[in-house]
């Protein structure tokens, strides 16, 4: 390992670090490269504009595939899908929950697809058990009455966070790999036909960062085409698809439930926790940084969902949030639907540079072995011949994502029996401890600068039927009276973390979330004035 892992004065004034790898792009895809390359024995800096898995890979159903879905589409996809659930089962289970999942058909849904299932299934080596009606109904008894056929496969449920968290923490105890939130890259400096720095920007004080690396990854999801842009790069093209999913109060299954035919909106119900997610919608878009769900999105994904499980179109939902999806190639007239789910590595050697690659498409499901195709090629110009063990070496038993696994607090708590650890959030049972190791363990960010969204990403603050309404001002006011918190900018942090739980709550505000929204609103409006706040 040859890095400076301690930033330097750089003569134009900006703070410089220099490392073997720098990695673009802190979803699951690029914290599995920086896990993947440390125990080769790489050292690396993982950068994003924004925060861990603030794109797709924090913005999906957490369903880890079995393959089934793709079965009837993306062939290719299906194998790989099915083969890193296997292997994910085994080395991360602290974030899996082995749901299993189930395919189910209603009256008006084309019986020539259930017939030819088991077989689509069975060519991608996918385990496929049919269910009689009732056997289905009695296990699951939300199903609908007009229920004609059932399919078991080896579905299951991953927590994206808690999956990152974990592989970013591992790559930092084995080679001090940092991890820099709110980096943007600005733009590279190239000279003879390889990159030789990347100028970044700290998004908390606009500071200049100058990374200084050997190999440069692009894992920028959505946003690959743009950063390969800014290497000078045309080779990378992207359609881009929005997904719309909503959070149900409940779980109202045990297992993923499935449509029966080919992908569709509104056609999945992941149970994750004590919620379940439905989804998801599919729109073309350009738009990468302002999406958000309608309320037709909303209504699209119920009125499908509810055709086999009735109980959704009466549901509590606590929000709704959507997501860019990075596609392989234009569909088309086909429809988005068609598009690979597959995934591309370009080494960029036919655009005139030599240390530099993108890896993109892909999902959740995949992102272990993407890692591993794009860690192969670094280390291979980078003269390191060390095999990737990322499908036999297990994530550590330590893991700094254990506060976002969801029931992990109220069971770590209780079994702390400490009268003075303070419950913040109720609804998920977070106490102060949960925050202050947080703090503790949030690597290269300024505790002071730490924002309330970026304490919930790393554990379950937010994440319960009251969104936020309590425990944001719980937390900030712990924040305070510990000192992180000092000005109005912990004010401002409190109102940007609301502002935020109220994008998602917005286009689901009926019944009973609705009256949630008119106490928040009493709270943080009328009662902290925070609609007002000047953070100047």
């Amino acid at each position: 390992m040859n890095a400076d892992t301690h930033p330097q004065p750089d003569p134009s004034g900006a703070a410089t670090l220099d490392t073997e790898v720098l990695i673009i792009g802190g979803g699951v895809t690029g914290a599995g490269i920086m896990r993947d390359l440390a125990l080769r024995g790489v050292h690396s800096v993982l950068i994003d504009k924004v925060d861990l898995c603030a794109g797709a890979s924090g913005g999906n159903h957490g369903l880890l595939h079995s393959g089934a879905r793709y079965v009837s589409t993306d062939l290719e996809a299906a194998i790989e899908c099915r083969q890193e659930n296997e292997l994910l089962k085994r080395l991360a289970p602290g974030c899996i929950e082995a749901t299993g999942g189930l395919f189910v058909a209603v009256e008006g849904d084309d019986p020539a697809f259930g017939a030819r299932f088991p077989d689509l299934c069975a060519q991608a080596g996918i385990r496929c058990d049919e269910l009689t009606v009732a056997d289905a109904r009695r296990q699951e008894p939300h199903l609908s009455e007009r229920l004609t056929r059932a399919f078991r496969v080896p579905d299951a449920t991953v927590d994206p966070f808690h999956l990152a968290l974990a592989n970013v923490d591992h790559a930092r105890i084995v080679t001090g790999s940092i991890y820099r939130s709110h980096t943007e890259l600005v733009r590279f400096e190239i000279a003879d036909g390889a990159i030789r720095s990347a100028v970044c920007r700290d998004n908390r004080t606009g500071a200049s960062v100058v990374v200084r690396a050997r190999q440069y990854v692009n894992a920028g999801g959505a946003w690959a085409m743009n950063i390969a842009r800014l290497a000078g790069c045309a080779d990378v093209s992207l359609t881009y698809a929005k997904g719309t999913l909503l959070v149900n109060h409940d779980r109202m299954t045990h297992h993923v439930v499935n449509r029966l035919r080919p992908p569709g909106d509104g056609d999945i119900l992941v149970p994750g926790g004590t919620v379940c997610l439905l989804g998801t919608t599919s729109t073309r878009v350009t738009e990468l940084d302002r999406v958000g769900p309608t309320i037709e999105e909303v209504d699209r994904n119920i009125r499908e969902g509810s055709a086999m499980i009735p109980a959704l179109a009466h549901a509590r939902y606590t929000r709704a949030f959507s997501r860019v999806r990075p596609l392989l190639q234009n569909a088309g007239t086909a429809g988005d639907r068609a598009a690979s789910r597959g995934f591309a590595l370009l080494d960029h050697a036919g655009q005139n540079l030599s240390n530099f690659c993108t890896i993109t498409g892909g999902k959740l499901t995949t992102f272990r072995l993407m890692a591993q195709k794009a860690a192969d090629l670094v280390a291979a110009r980078l003269g390191n011949a060390a095999p990737s063990t990322t499908a036999s070496v297990p994530l550590p038993g330590r893991d700094a994502g254990r506060w976002a696994e969801p029931g992990a607090a109220a069971k770590l708590w209780l079994a702390a029996k400490d009268p003075s650890d303070m419950i913040l959030c109720e609804c998920e049972m977070v106490p102060q401890s949960a925050i202050d190791e947080i703090l503790a363990t949030a690597g290269d960010t300024a505790p002071g600068a730490l924002s309330i969204e970026a304490i919930s990403l790393r554990s379950r603050v937010g994440k319960g039927p009251c969104q936020g309404s309590f425990c944001g001002i719980r937390v900030g006011s712990h924040l305070y009276d510990r000192g992180t918190y000092v000005d109005a900018g912990g004010l401002a942090r409190m109102r940007d973390f609301f502002d935020e739980r109220f994008r998602g709550q917005r286009p689901v505000i009926w019944g009973q979330q609705a009256a949630q929204m008119e106490l928040a609103e009493a709270l943080h409006c009328g009662l902290l004035g925070l609609d007002t706040l000047d953070a100047d």
